[in-house]
């Protein structure tokens, strides 16, 4: 017992150290590590809705104003977006806390919506000069803590593959989505979510864009449905604020093309503080 005690004694007082170590040259090198990640990818602007392909460290704060049939307006504060760290090479988190929802409707109560979190991987990607392209693969998840019915009823998880591809100031970027609730998929349904933005590069500062935002439904109550959106927008950044902060900020309008749409004349607000 006692050898076993003094083996623990030994093991805690060589390993913490070198632990400890481990940890302060990882964190102390966290900003080479970012640097290093980025400069190995396009340096393109992040659209307004589609969620790039680039691996970005920033927080993101978004307002969605969005109208239903009804006329009414339902606001999104928060849009689901959060912090996203670069904790390894090709690697990025975000963290999305949940958003506040305000439906201005005295039958519907208003409170937070799910809390959510995407992990991307990088596959392949090569700068500005080297080829100007990008694809990456998500897997995102959104767990059911809405309060008030202001969240799913059960977890969804989403995979997503994401590209991108520049030719001189215009850019392309894309994602592919499947939407998959873990329960009740015959009356809650998939999602296959195909978005697109087209932007374009100008005075130094200016990415006007135009997106084309799609959703096709499969089980549910809207089964064989699809709804589109085509969003024109402008995003303004990036800006110096200090040493490695910056600001970006980008607004954007909503006007859905299909027969079927759930909301139709919707606008974005985008707020996005890169470091």
């Amino acid at each position: 017992m006692s050898e076993t005690v003094s083996l623990c004694a030994f093991l805690v007082i060589v390993l913490v150290p070198v632990i400890a170590r481990a940890q302060d040259r990882y964190f102390s090198k966290w900003f080479n590590r970012v640097d290093h990640t980025q400069a190995e990818q396009p340096h393109w602007i992040t659209p307004l809705a589609t969620t790039t392909p680039r691996l970005e460290e920033e927080f993101r704060y978004d307002i969605f104003w969005q109208t239903n049939a009804k006329g009414i307006t339902t606001e999104n504060y928060g849009g689901s977006k959060g912090l996203e760290l670069i904790p390894a090479e090709k690697l990025e988190l975000i963290l999305s806390p949940p958003p506040y929802i305000v439906h201005n409707n005295p039958a519907i109560r208003d409170g937070f919506g799910d809390f959510s979190f995407l992990g991307k991987y990088r596959i392949f990607s090569s700068n500005e000069e080297h080829g100007n392209y990008i694809l990456t693969a998500f897997v995102g998840m959104t767990l059911p803590t809405g309060s008030h019915n202001n969240g799913a009823r059960h977890a969804v998880i989403t995979p997503t593959i994401a590209y991108g591809k520049g030719i001189s100031h215009f850019d392309v970027q894309g994602t592919f989505a499947v939407g998959l609730p873990t329960s009740d998929t015959n009356l809650l349904g998939r999602t296959y979510t195909w978005n697109n933005a087209f932007q374009y590069h100008v005075f130094g500062k200016l990415w006007p864009e135009v997106e084309l935002n799609s959703t096709f439904l499969q089980n549910g109550k809207n089964d064989g449905k699809k709804q589109n959106f085509v969003t024109p927008g402008l995003v303004l950044g990036r800006f110096h604020v200090s040493k490695r902060l910056g600001l970006s900020v980008g607004g954007g309008y909503q006007i859905a093309t299909t027969r079927f749409h759930l909301t139709n004349h919707n606008a974005i607000l985008s707020i996005r503080f890169p470091f």
